[in-house]
């Protein structure tokens, strides 16, 4: 089976690694152009094309997908699917129906569920106590077509977005070539998705980063596990960002206002929420590396009675 695979983030690479692994003729690799980065803004590759670059696979780059020079480029390449993970470029239906078997697309949780940019975070953020991943073949709309494989994964108390999205990169590898294998047999068929349970995962902005202490503690302690590693959630504190990357629920006193700082100390400092506390236990300023609640409180003082967020 000739693949074109189309990906650029790390979960993705992960992926292509799986096929390449497998024995799958990749033909060809799409990822999106190479963008400046770090502190320099140096040009950097995704981690697709580093894979594709070490692997001697040919990469291709384009701005956009619509271009229909670019579209008889690609079907050229007379390939049997498409693999797209993670991908950040639009398929126009010409590109769609291309290839033999569709495009088949891993996404990140139990489809119709959190369709769209960011359904690990959103899984966390709701209080889900599962996610995981599908493969379906791709149709004209924002992750509505029909599905050929779900595979579940628990969502534990303390799972960030951070590590859910390496565990279900891995299942969505694995299970990937299992649809890709069926397909090859003639053994599989994709079920449309129900239109019960559909549900939106728009991507994060920096509002969603904002913690308002005025929500239940329940609900700030997800926060932190949803934006854990990026964006991170913050808080300020004299004027400056103050992230806060781990905590525990706890009862807090019902007469103080949410944001006031009820205590520091070694194991956490804990501040009054709209319903309950939470006591946070990892913390990082702006410029430094995160520090457990101890260590932090060395070098930055800050007094109970204190308002964050102010």
């Amino acid at each position: 089976m000739r693949l074109v695979f189309a990906g650029t983030p790390e979960f993705a690479a992960i992926a292509l690694r799986a096929l390449l692994d497998r024995g799958y003729d990749v033909v060809s690799i799409l990822t999106q152009p190479d963008r400046p980065s770090g502190r320099g803004l140096r040009e950097s590759y995704s981690p697709v094309k580093q894979l594709a670059s070490k692997r001697g696979i040919a990469v291709r780059q384009p701005v956009s997908l619509r271009d229909p020079g670019v579209q008889a480029g690609l079907g050229d390449l007379d390939a049997d699917a498409w693999v797209v993970a993670a991908y950040g470029l639009l398929l126009p239906r010409a590109v769609l129906e291309l290839p033999r078997f569709g495009c088949v697309n891993i996404h990140a949780s139990l489809l119709p569920r959190w369709r769209g940019a960011a359904p690990i975070q959103r899984a966390v953020l709701a209080g889900d106590t599962e996610t995981g991943v599908s493969i379906m073949r791709m149709d004209a709309g924002l992750d509505t077509g029909p599905v050929y494989l779900r595979r579940g994964v628990p969502i534990e108390a303390h799972d960030t977005a951070g590590s859910l999205h390496d565990c279900l990169a891995e299942v969505g590898a694995a299970a990937v070539c299992e649809v890709l294998d069926a397909l090859a047999a003639g053994a599989i068929r994709a079920e449309a998705q129900a239109t019960e349970g559909a549900c939106y995962a728009p991507k994060l902005t920096r509002e969603d980063a904002h913690i308002d202490w005025s929500q239940p503690a329940v609900d700030l302690e997800r926060r932190l596990r949803a934006l854990d590693p990026v964006p991170g959630a913050y808080t300020t504190h004299a004027g400056a960002v103050l992230k806060m990357w781990s905590g525990r629920v706890s009862t807090g006193r019902a007469a103080a206002v949410p944001g006031t700082l009820l205590a520091a100390g070694p194991a956490g400092i804990e501040i009054q929420c709209g319903d309950g506390s939470l006591i946070v236990t990892v913390l990082q300023r702006a410029g430094s590396r995160r520090l457990e609640a101890g260590p932090f409180l060395l070098g930055h003082r800050i007094e109970p009675g204190t308002r964050l967020g102010d």
